[in-house]
């Protein structure tokens, strides 16, 4: 007796005959069941369930490092509604900063939408704030204009700076970039950036350069542009160098720029042999200004 084998997406088949078959089919059955057995005696073994600590609800950090001695006793009274636009990998990063943003501020002032890819059909309440003309983005590049100076000419024109809706992107430079380019709906708003020369305080996880800021550090920044306050900016701060000064006593490292590294010889990891990513670096070093794009 003969067996006929095809192979997929092919018309030809092959003939093997059937004792041929039953060897590539049985096997050792002795081993087999031992196998079987040994998973068995695996499964049998007790389970331990490792318990998450408890969580504040405030501030969503683990209980015995609370954050909330350093927030505001009441919400900050802004007239700005913040929405972050998150890459899916940033929630489950345990030093995240969106959190502590969230409990500073009003309910429903600063909202977070997870995701990669935003439609207007599946998003209609981002896409209806894309099109208000009160919204901005924040995202650096050659069509943005300086906040502050979109700020002053407001005024300059209508006397008040008036309530605005800010989105801004929360994730590594390179998702950022990727969300942004291919996300229409984030092209609708008004683009703007920060010409502050500030240095990221947020010293225990990497930045490109020196002037790349956390997303809570931007939103301080962003806030404190819109409502023409700078308490707000010196507020929202408190609990961003609270956590990094508990990180670096316990064990955490302080994390200097690529740019830092790079102008300084301290840049260990293989450099690129991709011609745009040795540009890149080539920028980084020779540019003060830079910022990722």
């Amino acid at each position: 007796m003969e067996t006929s084998f095809s192979r997929r997406g092919s018309g030809n088949s092959r003939t093997i005959p059937s004792a041929d078959v039953d060897f590539l089919n049985c096997g050792d059955t002795s081993s087999q069941d031992d196998d079987i057995d040994g998973f068995g005696d695996l499964a049998a073994l007790p389970v331990e369930v490792c318990e998450r600590r408890p969580t504040c609800s405030r501030c969503k950090r683990p209980q015995k490092v609370c954050l909330c001695p350093f927030l505001p006793v009441h919400p900050l009274e802004v007239s700005t509604c913040l929405y972050i636009v998150q890459h899916p990998a940033e929630e489950s990063r345990v030093l995240r900063t969106v959190p502590v943003l969230a409990a500073c501020l009003p309910p429903g002032k600063c909202k977070v939408l997870v995701g990669r890819r935003f439609h207007e059909n599946r998003n209609p309440e981002l896409a209806a704030v894309c099109r208000d003309s009160r919204t901005l983005i924040l995202y650096p590049g050659p069509e943005a204009q300086n906040l502050e100076d979109l700020v002053q000419n407001t005024e300059a024109q209508d006397g008040s700076a008036g309530a605005h809706n800010v989105i801004i992107i929360d994730g590594t430079w390179s998702q950022a970039k990727d969300m942004f380019l291919r996300n229409t709906l984030l092209h609708l708003p008004k683009q703007v950036q920060l010409s502050r020369a500030l240095s990221s305080q947020y010293v225990i996880r990497t930045q490109p350069t020196n002037i790349c800021l956390s997303t809570l550090e931007c939103a301080a920044v962003t806030l404190s542009i819109l409502e023409r306050n700078d308490y707000i900016q010196e507020v929202l701060l408190k609990p961003l160098n609270a956590l990094c000064s508990f990180q670096l006593q316990h064990g955490a490292q302080v994390h200097h720029s690529k740019e830092h590294l790079l102008r300084n010889g301290m840049y260990d990891k293989p450099m690129p042999t991709n011609k745009r990513k040795i540009k890149r670096i080539e920028k980084l070093i020779t540019d003060k200004n830079i910022c990722p794009r």
